[in-house]
């Protein structure tokens, strides 16, 4: 990760903390390569940082992450802006006339990923817990342990994406 500890260290003195999470978060671990990747790029690009989302990808095909995998983080980053808004409001507004509307909105790269499909919910998740959207975190959570994957790759998924929206802010300083 030789892109990413070079914008790592420069963060400034506040982000002290978010500066060691970078280190330790993105360390091999309970995810595989493309899981760690694919979480941390799209949680990058749910943050709106740019250099975040340039060391990651570029650290990320060093490492051997495919573009497919990469392709899925932009995807689901993209996808989650979308469906987050949507049912955090259908969740917040908690009327039942509203959750028995149908949504009408295109979610078809749901079904078409490039890579794998647990690992593309997985990014799904972590972009949730980042928007916020209580109604899709526990969607794709469910989804993601049906599929196979641990509590404890949950958990470290949304610790990734927990502190690369951190970092997102703290370039921002």
């Amino acid at each position: 990760m030789e892109q990413l500890e070079l914008l790592r260290e420069t963060l400034p003195e506040v982000a002290r903390d978010i500066k060691l999470n970078l280190s330790s978060v993105l360390q091999p671990g309970l995810l595989t390569d493309p899981q760690r990747f694919g979480v941390a790029i799209a949680s990058a690009h749910a943050a709106k940082s740019p250099k975040l989302i340039a060391a990651l990808t570029q650290d990320a095909r060093t490492a051997g992450v495919t573009d497919g995998v990469i392709e899925d983080a932009v995807a689901a980053a993209v996808l989650m802006a979308m469906n987050n808004v949507y049912y955090r409001f259908r969740h917040q507004i908690g009327k039942e006339v509203y959750s028995q509307k149908p949504a009408r909105l295109r979610m078809n790269r749901l079904v078409a990923v490039k890579a794998s499909k647990a690992d593309f919910e997985l990014m799904c998740l972590a972009v949730s817990a980042i928007n916020g959207c209580e109604a899709c975190v526990k969607a794709h959570e469910k989804t993601v342990l049906e599929a196979g994957l641990s509590e404890d790759q949950v958990h470290d998924a949304v610790r990734v994406a927990a502190t690369i929206h951190a970092a997102g802010l703290a370039f921002t300083l």
